[in-house]
């Protein structure tokens, strides 16, 4: 995929009207509706000030939750545009709809230097279908179309690939970091590469591990989704979580690495526990030996040094996935030590979205990091190489 995309940089933005698609999909309060989370408000700040210093008026623009199409007053963006007016310290504008009379008339009126807000987008059923007079009504009300949404960007909808059959389309400047970050380290990374994958699922993840065997010198397994090539090597896995249907594809993928020089690395040692809970008692056995009443919930000590030891040799490393049910304190220690390990090497250190970057904020490491992904499923696309529609979309440079 051409990752070598125009930006808001390369095009004069003076006087005209800007549809922002931003990611504003954050965590509510369920009891008061306050945001408990605004990281993503604070993301998309340095696209929005950019484009308003510069004279542009900005009609920003954002899904939140799942409504399904339906009007749902705790999914509503008002308290958005409230937090977006604190931060870039001048009015946000919020219209009640999102291509109806309120947003028309608001956007004719919107003078250089003036932002707005329209409604959550996915009131529209519409907008998911990515109804092309849906999409050509919203971009009716703006000369150019900014993309900032990393986190949407592998979705074909109205406001991420839609709008640009109507309106010149470029990159804000949080869409082109991701780019360039994920884009550098797919396809010129420093060597050794080594990629870090955790998580559940390897079917989740199959595309990737696919991917990356044909760029990485290392591959790290850990996470749920090490018990699935633990049981292909003929090992007891007790009962940990295990995808049966996929261990034909671990064992072809285990044979891949070997032909290509692919260092695959799987734990050594795993924490256990008899069941998936907090409360669970944790002891440490051999990969090799896990006992048929314990279920495997951390990658062990042994296995997060030699781990370590990879990243800290890395020119650069990319992370997705946990490498264990970090959420409980007795099985966090295998993600923390990846973290950790991360931080402190001197490789280009990339974490995927999701869990991991959440791991990584709720750890304390993100601001070590060179990246860190703010779209989850966008950067697992990324990662396998696929062709990514709120991207190809966008003008070439």
């Amino acid at each position: 995929m051409n990752c070598n995309k125009k930006t808001v940089r390369d095009i004069d933005v003076s006087g005209k009207k800007i549809l922002l698609r931003c990611d504003f999909n954050i965590p509510l309060d369920k009891k008061t509706g306050e945001i408990s989370d605004e990281t993503r408000i604070v993301a998309s700040l340095p696209t929005l000030n950019y484009l308003l210093d510069r004279g542009a008026s900005v009609i920003a623009c954002s899904h939140l939750g799942r409504p399904k199409g339906e009007w749902r007053e705790d999914l509503s963006l008002r308290p958005v545009a409230k937090r977006l007016s604190e931060h870039l310290g001048r009015p946000v504008k919020f219209a009640k709809d999102v291509v109806g009379e309120d947003a028309v008339s608001l956007a004719a009126a919107l003078k250089p230097g003036e932002v707005m807000l329209l409604e959550n987008l996915r009131f529209h059923k519409e907008e998911e279908k990515n109804d092309p007079e849906f999409a050509r009504k919203l971009a009716s009300m703006a000369d150019i179309y900014v993309s900032d949404s990393f986190g949407t960007v592998h979705r074909a909808h109205a406001s991420t690939e839609g709008v640009a059959h109507y309106l010149p389309a470029v990159c804000g400047l949080l869409l082109a970091k991701e780019l360039e970050a994920l884009g550098g380290a797919l396809n010129n990374p420093r060597h050794p590469f080594v990629t870090v994958l955790g998580g559940s699922k390897v079917s989740d993840k199959i595309g990737v591990i696919k991917n990356l065997l044909k760029k990485a010198d290392t591959v790290l397994i850990g996470g749920g989704m090490a018990y699935t090539f633990l049981k292909a090597q003929g090992k007891e896995i007790g009962k940990s979580i295990c995808e049966e249907d996929q261990i034909p594809y671990a064992i072809e993928m285990m044979e891949t690495a070997k032909k290509n020089g692919v260092s695959l690395l799987l734990p050594v040692d795993t924490v256990v526990a008899p069941e998936f809970s907090a409360d669970a008692k944790p002891t440490l056995v051999s990969s090799d030996a896990i006992p048929a009443d314990q279920m495997g919930l951390d990658i062990g000590p042994m296995t997060a040094e030699i781990f370590a030891g990879a990243i800290k040799e890395a020119g650069t490393v990319v992370w997705n996935g946990p490498m264990g049910v970090f959420e409980f304190p007795a099985f966090a220690s295998g993600t923390i030590a990846v973290a950790r390990a991360m931080a402190e090497s001197p490789a280009y250190t990339i974490v995927g979205g999701g869990d991991s970057a959440a791991a990584v904020n709720q750890f304390g490491f993100a601001d070590k990091m060179s990246h860190v992904s703010t779209g989850g499923g966008a950067s697992l696309e990324f990662l396998e190489g696929a062709e990514l529609p709120g991207v190809a979309c966008l003008l070439d440079r």
